[in-house]
């Protein structure tokens, strides 16, 4: 495999070699380095090298040069390379520039000069940028191929497990790309066994179940441990932070998921209001942050593992997966978070993974290509989508029934759909019907202040609507409310019952159920604040609080 390239640009011959002699000795197993004095002449090498099917990963470039300013410089290199990372030097009277291009040319990083030592100032902002670069980058040539029908949810089913739990993979639609038959020739498959995938190692899967891909790939399957400190359920921010928090304090600590780590917040395209990123970040690299942060600090994470029930033992709680496998723990976290609301229409579940999507926009946006698009929703999450989306797609159609989205979305994500010409908010607006044979073909609306109805053809169809609690596995182990949210702290003493579940002298910590020594945090706890800043605050409490009990018993 060819190295892909760091691209360094500085006019100042002694800036420039102190910041190429520094890049080489830090990384050059892994990337070539090319260095020039000339704006000019970078832009001649990188075209080059994309005609040569080279790659690169992170340009260097210094803010003041003659020929070009850096600024400048690096937004023609994202006509070539879009999805390379930008670093700007910049003298301390230069921040203004940088900021500024923060927002106007997405860039990544700003650096001031001198940077000594590299060690502290240098190499972890470059480390972070050549991390989240890797983590989206998929060579054509290696990797996990998965082949089958673009419109089939097994296909979709597959292709969301895989970019949820990070793992790098190549779709090959077997009706578009020319190269996806000489795979079934090879493995002996014909179209109706679809999807295949294709592993690293050449062999090959036949429409596999998750957990059987799961175990092929590597993922945990079984807990190591025969108890352990705490258990969490559910890898959204909240399960993610709590496991963060949990591990570095020395706490054996396991979370069990039922698809893939992140929750909803991995689907979000772009997430601009996030403490720490000024220039946005995914949510699928927000979780993979999390997640390479608390598998270093030694959680364990078993996936895809769905949990059947809870029941106590002498004090240690028992969690018993549908797959008759158990975890014992002295503790459990329960953060299973929200699920999108259903939309209630006739036949549309048929389409689900075949045209209709409930969140999912990261996975699918390429194949909106020049189509035309419906988002049904008006909050954060599908206005993200949306600006996702647009990228690809010929036109977004957001559908509301209210008669405005300034009432629930962000004004910052109101005010970039405005400047987003193939986008349209359709307000006062509901789906009626949609139709189809095996995928979806049409979508029937009503204007609700007009009664009238309208159908378009539409090959997809995006749902962000409303919130469920993700406890309907949960039963009667701790007390919910009549949403199904779990109920905790002082809102359990309100109950007219809890002198007769509770029998402890103490009272039941913020986050902790009728049940002491199992927690609820983030959205699927009652009263909780929403959102990931929220959601991730939720986790870190709620170790602190496990730490507690665990100190009384």
């Amino acid at each position: 495999m060819k190295l892909p390239f760091i691209i360094i640009v500085d006019d100042d011959e002694q800036v420039l070699r102190a910041i190429q002699r520094d890049i080489r000795h830090k990384y050059h197993n892994d990337y070539r380095t090319s260095a020039t004095d000339s704006a000019i002449e970078a832009l001649e090498l990188i075209k080059d090298l994309k005609l040569k099917n080279e790659t690169v990963a992170l340009f260097i470039s210094d803010q003041r040069m003659p020929e070009m300013e850096g600024t400048a410089f690096l937004e023609k290199t994202k006509e070539i390379f879009p999805d390379a990372k930008s670093v700007l030097l910049t003298a301390y009277s230069d921040t203004e520039v940088a900021i500024k291009a923060i927002n106007d040319i997405k860039l990544n990083y700003y650096l001031l000069k001198p940077w000594n030592p590299p060690e502290e100032k240098l190499y972890p902002v470059v480390d972070d940028l050549l991390d989240e670069w890797q983590a989206q980058y998929k060579p054509d040539h290696e990797g996990i191929r998965i082949i089958g029908f673009q419109w089939s949810p097994k296909s979709h089913s597959l292709k969301e497990f895989l970019s949820g739990n990070l793992i790098p993979y190549l779709w090959m639609d077997v009706e578009n790309n020319p190269d996806a038959e000489k795979y079934l020739v090879s493995a002996e498959v014909n179209r109706e066994s679809l999807p295949l995938v294709v592993l690293k190692d050449g062999t090959s899967m036949i429409d596999p179940s998750l957990p059987q891909l799961a175990q092929r790939i590597g993922l945990q399957q079984a807990a190591t441990q025969k108890i352990y400190d705490v258990l969490i359920i559910g890898g959204g921010p909240a399960g993610l932070a709590a496991s963060v928090y949990g591990s570095c304090e020395g706490l054996k600590t396991i979370l069990i998921e039922k698809s893939n780590p992140g929750g909803q917040a991995s689907s979000s395209a772009r997430i601009e209001n996030y403490l720490g990123f000024p220039t946005g970040i995914s949510g699928a690299d927000l979780s993979r942050r999390a997640i390479t942060q608390t598998l270093r600090f030694g959680t364990e994470i078993l996936t895809p593992k769905t949990v059947k029930n809870i029941r106590l033992k002498d004090g240690y709680k028992i969690t018993e997966m549908t797959d008759g496998s158990e975890v014992h723990s002295k503790s459990i976290i329960i953060a299973t978070g929200i699920q999108y609301t259903q939309l209630e229409i006739p036949g549309l579940e048929k389409f689900t993974g075949a045209g209709v999507y409930y969140g999912s926009a990261s996975v699918e946006a390429h194949a909106c290509k020049d189509e035309i698009v419906y988002i049904v929703g008006g909050g954060n999450s599908a206005c993200q989508a949306a600006m996702h989306i647009s990228k690809f797609a010929k036109e977004v159609n957001i559908v509301i029934r209210r008669d405005s989205i300034n009432k629930t979305a962000a004004s910052y994500l109101i005010e970039n759909i405005s400047k987003t010409p193939n986008i349209k908010v359709q307000t006062s607006t509901e789906i009626v019907s949609v139709e189809g044979d095996n995928v979806l073909e049409k979508i029937t609306f009503k204007d609700s202040n007009l009664g009238e109805e309208k159908s378009v053809s539409a090959k997809a169809l995006f749902i962000y609507i409303g919130a469920k609690p993700g406890t309907s596995w949960l039963n009667d182990v701790v007390l919910k409310d009549e949403k199904g949210f779990i109920i905790t702290g002082t809102d359990l003493m309100k109950k007219k019952s809890f002198n007769t579940f509770w029998k402890l002298e103490r009272k039941p910590y913020l986050p902790e159920t009728s049940v002491p020594g199992i927690f609820a945090s983030g959205d699927v706890r009652s009263t909780a604040l929403t959102g990931i800043s929220s959601a991730v605050g939720e986790g870190a409490m709620a170790i602190r609080f496990v730490r507690k009990y665990l100190e009384e018993k």
